[in-house]
């Protein structure tokens, strides 16, 4: 049974529900996750959870920030030019989705996006209006926010291949054998004007 009221020692309560709520969010999803059961983890009051978050929507989108920005990363990306853009675009993509303080946040808003409108709608933003925004600085020619798209779908559906369903050999591909294989396919979506 959880504890009820504050933890003893120092103030820690509020990071030790953030981090049992990454947690859960990325093993179960929102739907599946709970205030009880993400208190229980944190071995906390189901209430302390209610009082520094308010909801589970609130306390979901406290847990499931971006882990990086994309705007710090763009000039990676794109300043070297066109040439070798989809492996440079591939490789921070599945950077950051490997890594394992990141990819909890990804995969807890991914598993999410999956069953909530809301999460959808956050992740559409952010692959559409934060990411790939920028790409499209460097697209050019006929059906390029299509093109684009096409891109982030090729990404997206590999994540959830590799890192959800957990499907060999992708899962266990290194990203650099993800790169050379995925990066000329972005070129191909990306550059083809």
């Amino acid at each position: 049974m959880p504890r009820t009221g504050r933890r003893p020692g120092p103030t820690t309560s509020r990071d030790a529900i953030l981090e049992a709520a990454r947690r859960q969010f990325a093993e179960a999803g929102y739907e599946l996750t709970s205030i009880r059961s993400i208190a229980a983890d944190a071995e906390v009051d189901a209430a302390l959870v209610v009082h520094f978050f308010g909801s589970k929507d609130k306390l979901f989108r406290a847990a499931v920030t971006w882990p990086f920005d994309p705007a710090e990363l763009v000039p990676n990306i794109l300043d070297p030019g066109p040439a070798g853009l989809g492996e440079r675009l591939a490789r921070m993509f599945f950077t950051f989705w490997d890594d394992p303080v990141t990819s909890r946040q990804l995969l807890a808003l991914l598993r999410s996006a999956m069953t909530n409108e809301n999460f959808a709608r956050l992740l559409r933003e952010f692959v559409v209006t934060q990411l790939f925004q920028h790409v499209m600085e460097v697209v050019e020619g006929p059906d390029r926010e299509l093109r684009a798209e096409l891109a982030a779908a090729h990404l997206l559906g590999i994540a959830i291949l590799r890192l959800v369903l957990r499907v060999e050999p992708l899962a266990s591909a290194s990203i650099d054998q993800l790169v050379v294989r995925v990066g000329p396919t972005l070129d191909s979506y990306l550059l083809a004007g």
